[in-house]
């Protein structure tokens, strides 16, 4: 039997993103609050906790491989300390947005690679970001899209929040649809 995922962007939906900049180090991470509860809500349903995210801070030198280590480093530690599970994969690509890499969001070259080694089902799986290019790597993943801003994009999510109050409810929602 295949698995089930969420597959989650990380800054602007785990943790509060810095405008015009990038989290490189652990004491910029902020948390959002209604993570652990989430969560713990998805993993209670056997769904797989996956991380899909780009860092072109570290392809900019704006920070080291090391610095985006210590930052999901102490993202996990926080989520242990906080609800007792985290992530339980963290993909991220380093790429220049220039690059075009089929790994970087838009492309759905993370999503892929992370179904293919943990056996998922992407037809009952989602993916949650807060930007275009997570809804269409989403897309074309072939994942179930879940927007989270007030920001109008081009692509159709197949659900849009305008901020992460929601998305409790919501996931509680899908969930039993989904089972």
């Amino acid at each position: 039997m295949k698995n089930k995922a969420f597959f989650f962007d990380r800054d602007g939906i785990v943790n509060k993103r810095i405008i015009d900049a990038y989290v490189t180090k652990p004491e910029e991470f902020i948390l959002f609050d209604e993570i652990p509860k989430i969560l713990k809500l998805i993993h209670s349903n056997s769904y797989k906790l996956i991380l899909v995210t780009n860092q072109q801070g570290v392809g900019k030198k704006l920070m080291t491989l090391e610095d985006l280590n210590l930052v999901h480093n102490y993202m996990q530690d926080l989520l242990i300390e906080k609800c007792g599970i985290a992530f339980e994969e963290i993909n991220f690509c380093t790429d220049l947005k220039e690059t075009n890499s089929f790994r970087r969001k838009p492309n759905p070259g993370m999503i892929l690679e992370s179904a293919e080694k943990n056996n998922i089902d992407l037809k009952k799986s989602f993916i949650i970001g807060d930007s275009e290019s997570d809804i269409l790597a989403g897309k074309l993943a072939g994942v179930k899209t879940i927007y989270i801003s007030s920001e109008p994009i081009n692509t159709m999510p197949d659900y849009k929040l305008e901020d992460i109050s929601k998305l409790y409810e919501l996931i509680e929602n899908l969930i039993k649809v989904n089972q």
